[in-house]
């Protein structure tokens, strides 16, 4: 996000907080996909990231006007969004897990690939899908965050609510892990 568009999400979330439906509708358009496909990786479902979705912002958007700039926007919505997440992962009791080729299609090797290579990606995604399946939800959600939606370690601390330190030995354990339940 460059400069320009901080400005553009500031000046959004200034007029959202006064009440300006289309400022926070644009604030959902731009946050809206990421959201969903990190719920859609928590839960498992499609439908049930969708309704989590939609409950992450209109929390957000019931909160909005006593929200502070201390974290972005971003940051905020995401640690809605886990919460939200992890409540229902416990009132359901399970654990589930999202094939990555469902929701990151654009790693997948594109169609003028020679079928061994499309086949040797697909089977390295199986594995990766398996091994992430078996990771805790703590050290999956520390995974997804910081390698699959690029956050930085700060944001990340402050969407899971634990310090720095925390972050960085939870995500090397976490990749640890990862590494020891991929197939050879």
């Amino acid at each position: 996000m460059g400069p320009s568009s901080e400005l553009d999400e500031a000046d959004c979330i200034t007029r959202a907080q006064r009440g300006e439906v289309a400022a926070f509708a644009g604030l959902v358009a731009r946050h809206q996909d990421r959201i969903y496909r990190f719920l859609v990786r928590m839960t498992r479902s499609r439908e049930d990231a969708r309704d989590l979705t939609q409950e992450t912002f209109l929390s957000a958007y019931q909160a909005l006007p006593r929200w502070r700039p201390d974290a972005r926007l971003s940051t905020w919505l995401f640690r809605i969004a886990r919460n939200l997440a992890l409540d229902q992962l416990r009132r359901a009791q399970r654990v589930p897990f999202v094939a990555l080729d469902e929701v990151l299609p654009e790693h997948l090797p594109a169609d003028h690939r020679t079928p061994e290579a499309a086949l040797q990606a697909r089977q390295r995604i199986a594995a990766l899908e398996g091994a992430l399946a078996r990771l805790s939800v703590e050290h999956r959600e520390i995974v997804l965050l910081r390698d699959i939606e690029d956050m930085p370690y700060e944001d990340i601390a402050q969407v899971l609510g634990i310090t720095l330190g925390t972050v960085k030995s939870r995500i090397a354990r976490a990749r640890t892990a990862l590494l020891r339940l991929m197939p050879n």
